[in-house]
Parts: structure tokens; C-alpha cells; sequence
């Protein structure tokens, strides 16, 4: 049995969501819940769940994906989940494009549509989930954690960028260049302003000061198929920082969006590493998957693991032409 969660907001499938009712509708064994907030992908998760649903489709953006993920985690072991798979509505896409599913959603769902009928053998892939907890406050599951620079660039984008009608990577990758720029020629007030933050790792403080920015995430591509971590450790949780000012912002930034890290140096300001718990003191915001949030040390330190891994349907049974 299939569940088709389908949110006609998202980013991407706003002026296309008529042709994707349509292919909805013909998917066979399916049962089609339309949600647009967090109360009605509670309510749409719970049925789907109690219905024992074999597989459960998410279409639409990396918000969707996480009000879906940050439900089952607090609702239900881990026995008892679907495989997820999704087909990418949303602005960036990112959980959707590290599975290798890319296309317009109605095309993709077209496909998925075929391999049913044709009853095509599944490729499931494994992905581990970032947890993001800190006292008071309740838990957050994602696949991308960001703070610094990358926080107050989704958080500008959402306000003014999304209003030109732009999704996908071409939205993701002119927002990033803009705020590249800025850090290159030395803006370090308003949106360009760095974050103040202690790095704790095993219960020891090992870093300290002001950063450009940090990210976390499990997923093993971001954007464009960057890769812009170098850890060695056998761990799940990707991480990188950048601090304040370091040395020779231009070529180092290149290299690290070209996925050549592995050749900046911690002394010139730069560190990645893999690792399985992280936390950090902070009074700034966040963003998990898009979705902006605020941290604050008197709280105590925020603390990011990693849940799971759980079960998505991959590239292998869902993809198509864009």
C-alpha cells in the first residue's frame, strides 16, 4: 500500500499542481492526503502509519520532508516507519537530489507510476537524520543544519529572493553567490555578520571565537554535488566551519565549493571533520532544512546527533528527465 502526502505550496509545484493531481490520481494501491501546514502532516502521517502504508511518497520541499521526519521520530520506533521516498516540490531539494531524484515532480511521478505497474524490484538507500535538541525545547529532525552566514542567507531569501519566483539550485546558488561575495570583500555587519559560538565535541570544548559559519549534515551531496567536507573519521554527521576572516577567502572559498577542502588548514581558519555528536553554545539562529529557529545558551548547549538511518526508495525506481 502507497501513501501520497502532497503539498500544493511548495516552491516548485504551485503552477503545476493540477497535472500532478492528475498523475496522482492514477497511481495504483494509492491513497492521496493534500496538507499545506505541520497540524495536517501530523494528522496525514498518523493515518498513513495506522493504515501499515508499505511506502510513503512526499511531494513537495525539504520542509515538508522534515515535518514529516521531525513526526515520526516523536511518534512512532522506528520498526514501524514506511520506506520514505520524495519527489522534489520545494526551492532547494537537497534530501531529494543526495537520493539522485531530479525532474519536474510530474514527470518523476509519471515514472514512479510506471515502475509500480511494471512491478520494478525497489533500490533503498540508508540515510542517517540529524537530531537537533537543547533543554526546553522541542526536538528537531533534519538533513542539513546551518548558523552563521548560511542561516541569515536562507533567512534574507525567504523574505525578499523567493518573492522573484525562483526555485531550485539556480535560487540556492544565486543567494550563495551573493553572500560569497560579501564575505570576500569584508562585510561583517547585518546580514554578513559573523557568529559567536563554543564547539563541543565529547564534552570537551575544542574550539572558540567568532565564525563565518558552520554546517552539519548527513546527506552525502549538497548543492550542485558539492561535497564540501573532508573528515577521514568513520562517522555519520558531516562538519564543517569556516572562522571570521580567514586567510585567503577567495581561493580557499573556491576550493571548498569545488570539493577540494582536503587542502585548506585549520590554522588559516578552516575544519571539517566526521563525528557523531556535536554541540554548541550559542545566542543566534539556526536553520535545519530551510526552516529558520533560535538557539540560546542559557538553555544549555545545543546538541546535534544522529538518529536512524532510515529507509528512502532511491534514484534506481524514482528519477526522470528535468
Amino acid at each position: 500500500m502507497i501513501g501520497l502526502l502532497f503539498n500544493p505550496l511548495s516552491g516548485r509545484i504551485r503552477k503545476r499542481k493540477d497535472a500532478i493531481r492528475r498523475v496522482l490520481a492514477e497511481i495504483p494501491g494509492a491513497t492521496c492526503s493534500e496538507v499545506t501546514n505541520e497540524p495536517e502532516i501530523n494528522a496525514s502521517v498518523d493515518a498513513f502509519v495506522r493504515a501499515d502504508v508499505d511506502l510513503l511518497v512526499i511531494i513537495g520541499g525539504d520542509g515538508t520532508v522534515q515535518g514529516v521526519l521531525c513526526h515520526l521520530f516523536a511518534t512512532q520506533p522506528l520498526a514501524r516507519w514506511p520506506a520514505l521516498t520524495i519527489i522534489p516540490g520545494g526551492t532547494t531539494n537537497m534530501t531529494a537530489l543526495d537520493l539522485g531524484i531530479c525532474g519536474k515532480p510530474e514527470f518523476i511521478l509519471q515514472q514512479l507510476k510506471g515502475d509500480l505497474l511494471k512491478q520494478i524490484p525497489p533500490v533503498f538507500l540508508q540515510r542517517h537524520v540529524l537530531c537537533i535538541e537543547q533543554a526546553g525545547v522541542a526536538k528537531v529532525y533534519g538533513m542539513f543544519f546551518g548558523v552563521g552566514l548560511i542561516a541569515r542567507a536562507v533567512i534574507f531569501s525567504q523574505s525578499k529572493i523567493k518573492q522573484l519566483g525562483i526555485t531550485g539550485e539556480i535560487y540556492s546558488g544565486l543567494i550563495t553567490v551573493v553572500y560569497l561575495i560579501g564575505l570576500i570583500f569584508g562585510r561583517r555587519h547585518g546580514a554578513w555578520a559573523p557568529v559567536r559560538m563554543s564547539i563541543i565535541e565529547r564534552n570537551i570544548e575544542l574550539h572558540h571565537g567568532t565564525y563565518a559559519f558552520l554546517f552539519a549534515s548527513t546527506l552525502d551531496r549538497l548543492l550542485f554535488g558539492m561535497r564540501p567536507y573532508w573528515g577521514k573519521e568513520e562517522e555519520p554527521l558531516h562538519i564543517t566551519f569556516v572562522r571570521q576572516k580567514p586567510n585567503r577567502p577567495l581561493r580557499s572559498l573556491l576550493a571548498l565549493l569545488s570539493g577540494h577542502g582536503g587542502s585548506l588548514k585549520e590554522q588559516d581558519g578552516y575544519h571539517s571533520c566526521n563525528t557523531g555528536a556535536l554541540e554548541l553554545l550559542i545566542d543566534d539562529d539556526y536553520i535545519v532544512d530551510g526552516e529558520s529557529y533560535r538557539a540560546s545558551s542559557e538553555n544549555g548547549p545545543l546538541r546535534i546527533t544522529a538518529a536512524g538511518p532510515i529507509t528512502f526508495l532511491g534514484a534506481g525506481k524514482v528519477n526522470s528527465q528535468s
